[in-house]
């Protein structure tokens, strides 16, 4: 079972991978049955997440971007307003600093979601008019 870490959890993989197979006809033949099993789930994404969410242009990238940096900037700012005090921090301060980081990683998580949407052809992406 392989593992990806991600920023903020691990998604796990429980794909068998067989033994490396020195028949190429059987790699390919495989190859063809995976693409086979795997194209449902590929049309199910980009049917409800394209409805969902409709396409991708920059302003919504740059909307997120901006969330996740102010969210960021945000999250910093308190843990030094928090250091300035010498760092001791009550369970108040503790229980923001974690509020804060969590929204600046989903707001992050959230971004690379969208780019891996449009990496994968879930949704299209309209790139800005040349000037």
């Amino acid at each position: 079972m392989s593992v990806t870490r991600t920023a903020s959890y691990r998604r796990l993989s429980d794909h068998f991978e067989p033994e490396d197979q020195s028949d190429p006809h059987a790699q390919r033949r495989m190859r063809g049955n995976l693409d086979h099993i795997d194209y449902p789930a590929f049309a199910a994404n980009k049917a409800v997440i394209s409805q969902a969410l409709g396409g991708g242009d920059l302003r919504k990238f740059q909307r997120l971007a901006v969330a996740a940096a102010a969210a960021r900037a945000t999250w910093v700012a308190q843990a030094l307003a928090v250091s300035a005090a010498g760092g001791k921090m009550s369970p108040q301060d503790l229980s923001q600093l974690t509020h804060l980081r969590n929204s600046y990683e989903e707001l992050a998580e959230a971004y690379e979601a969208m780019r891996r949407m449009v990496e994968r052809g879930y949704i299209s992406y309209t790139a800005p008019d040349p000037d």
